[in-house]
């Protein structure tokens, strides 16, 4: 895939030297208490690696890129489609800024209007989707100013720190992309 040039990052392509990047956050809570529950477990050196390895083999169902510094081309995070369904048009969108002195700095925003644009302007797709926790509002509120929107929760579907939290589902189609960032 081509790279994706943004004003503070690139999402480039997987490389081999982002091994120990990912390793610093993939047993974080911190971070992974975010995202799903593959990271509930420890999760190993050869997992790790078996996940890069796929990725930059283009063997995993999944696409993505690596969220990188513009200037120094280094790992902040990485933003992948998953679940692609060509024939409909549609993905499933997960991000994970894995540095957390990028937190709260507009990264993750960034990444995903870079890759909204590659989604519905050169895979020409008209939907993309995620899933947000409940107890997440940062993302939740990252997502509605890239132009998601809210479809629904799904009641008390996450188990986490002992009590039961709602699953949101959010998307954003093309026309609505388009009418946010294309005038």
């Amino acid at each position: 895939m081509p790279h994706l040039i943004g004003t503070r990052i690139i999402l480039r392509e997987y490389q081999l030297e982002d091994l120990p990047h990912i390793r610093e956050w993939v047993n974080d809570y911190e971070v992974t208490n975010n995202l799903h529950d593959v990271f509930l477990f420890p999760n190993t050196v050869y997992e790790t690696e078996a996940f890069l390895k796929s990725m930059i083999e283009g063997t995993s169902g999944s696409k993505g890129f690596v969220i990188a510094d513009k200037a120094a081309l280094s790992y902040i995070g990485q933003i992948d489609l998953h679940q692609i369904d060509y024939r409909n048009r549609n993905a499933v969108l997960g991000i994970v800024i894995g540095k957390k002195d990028y937190w709260g700095m507009g990264y993750g925003q960034e990444a995903i209007t870079l890759l909204e644009h590659f989604v519905f302007n050169t895979l020409n797709f008209n939907r993309l989707e995620l899933d947000v926790y409940e107890y997440n509002e940062r993302a939740y509120h990252s997502y509605l100013k890239c132009g998601f929107k809210e479809e629904g929760r799904m009641r008390q579907k996450l188990f986490r720190d002992g009590r039961y939290w709602d699953v949101i589902k959010m998307s954003i189609l093309k026309e609505e992309y388009e009418e946010l960032f294309c005038k």
